[in-house]
């Protein structure tokens, strides 16, 4: 059986992408990413609980992260997990455990000559070989149903 090594993540930048450009110009963007689960403990008050994720993003996404992304962005991260190791100069064995991005959401709204709207064109998902297209528009207005039982779909 084949295994599977799959994250999605929705959080905040804890700063600008750092954008590097690698042999052969491929850019890799590298950013701290928190996300915070909030929950209430047996006697009610509510404890918020926050990790943080390094995220690593390869090509078209560095480029996109680095150009439209900032500190306190809010974004949906699609990848997987990946463990490095290296020894320090001390010759002590160091690991880190990194989020390779494949899919990148923005999930902020921004404004555009005074109007605010979703970034869905410059929102991009890629697969493992950099390949970047339109998401595609998962958006929901609440206020475009009626609540009739003829808008149902059946």
């Amino acid at each position: 059986m084949r295994g599977v090594n799959r994250v999605m993540l929705i959080g905040n930048l804890g700063r600008d992408p750092d954008l590097q450009h690698l042999e052969g110009n491929i850019a890799v963007a590298k950013f701290p990413l928190a996300t915070t689960e909030t929950f209430k403990d047996k006697n009610g008050n509510l404890v918020s609980q926050t990790e943080w994720h390094t995220v690593v993003l390869w090509r078209g996404l560095a480029e996109l992260a680095q150009k439209y992304l900032h500190k306190g962005s809010l974004v949906f991260i699609e990848g997987r997990l990946r463990t490095r190791t290296w020894e320090d100069k001390d010759k002590n064995r160091r690991f880190s455990t990194e989020i390779v991005g494949d899919n990148l959401v923005m999930l902020d709204k921004r404004k555009d000559n005074g109007t605010e709207f979703q970034p869905a064109a410059d929102t991009h998902h890629a697969d493992i070989n950099g390949f970047t297209a339109p998401a595609p528009d998962m958006s929901f207005d609440a206020g475009t149903t009626t609540g009739t039982k003829d808008d149902l779909p059946f």
